[in-house]
C-alpha cells in the first residue's frame, strides 16, 4: 500500500476521532448515532496510523504534498 494521506489529513482525522470519543463519554451522543460515529472514528484512527485511505483510490486522491 502506497501512502496517500498527508500529515494535516491524518491530524484532522485523529482530532475528529477524539472528538467523537469525548462526545460519547460526555453522554452527548448515544444509541445508533454513537455506534455509527464510533465506527467512523475507529476507521479514521486506523487509516491515520497507516497513512493510507482506501476511499481515496477510486478518485486517485492523495493529500501528500509534492516532493
Amino acid at each position: 500500500m502506497k501512502k496517500n494521506m498527508g500529515t494535516m489529513d491524518r491530524s484532522i482525522r485523529i482530532l475528529l476521532a477524539v472528538a467523537v470519543g469525548v462526545l460519547y463519554l460526555a453522554g452527548i451522543i448515544s444509541g445508533i448515532v454513537a455506534i455509527v460515529l464510533g465506527i467512523f472514528a475507529i476507521a479514521f484512527i486506523i487509516t491515520s496510523f497507516i497513512g493510507f485511505c482506501p476511499a481515496y483510490l477510486p478518485i486517485k486522491l492523495s493529500t501528500i504534498g509534492k516532493k
